[in-house]
């Protein structure tokens, strides 16, 4: 039912409503597993969990439909600047994941990152001296 997109609320009058609930029982009877209803009104999502024989998963739709699903990235707070209002913040990581981007690049920058901890050493008696070899220069 992406028809539309963007963030506003879908079937707020009558008309609109109706329109929402056959698109719903059409995908339904084409055969689809479930349906997403994503920002409507929460009476509408009701109603339509109530109509239909599939499972109804809302976004920004209420509490009634069979099943609830959210953005990540909004539920984990990783746009300080943006948070739908339909969204759980569950988190606010965006701070400390810029942090830790930022001691990252400094450790990198540093020399300081990878350690040996962090890196992968062959057998020498195996491995070394064909590679050794390898990047002698020719003589």
């Amino acid at each position: 039912m992406n028809r539309l997109g963007g963030y506003r609320v879908q079937g707020k009058t009558e008309t609109t409503a109706n329109e929402v609930l056959e698109d719903a029982l059409s995908l339904q009877e084409a055969g689809a597993f479930s349906v997403v209803l994503e920002l409507i009104p929460a009476e509408l999502a009701k109603k339509i969990t109530k109509v239909l024989d599939i499972p109804t998963i809302g976004i920004g739709a209420g509490v009634h439909c069979d099943g609830q699903v959210q953005v990540f990235h909004d539920m984990l707070g990783l746009d300080p600047d943006f948070r739908p209002r339909h969204s759980g913040e569950y988190a606010t990581l965006a701070p400390i994941i810029k942090d830790a981007l930022v001691r990252y690049g400094q450790d990198v920058g540093a020399g300081t990152f990878p350690t040996d901890a962090q890196s992968f050493f062959s057998d020498e008696s195996r491995v070394m001296p064909p590679i050794r070899n390898a990047l002698e220069p020719d003589n």
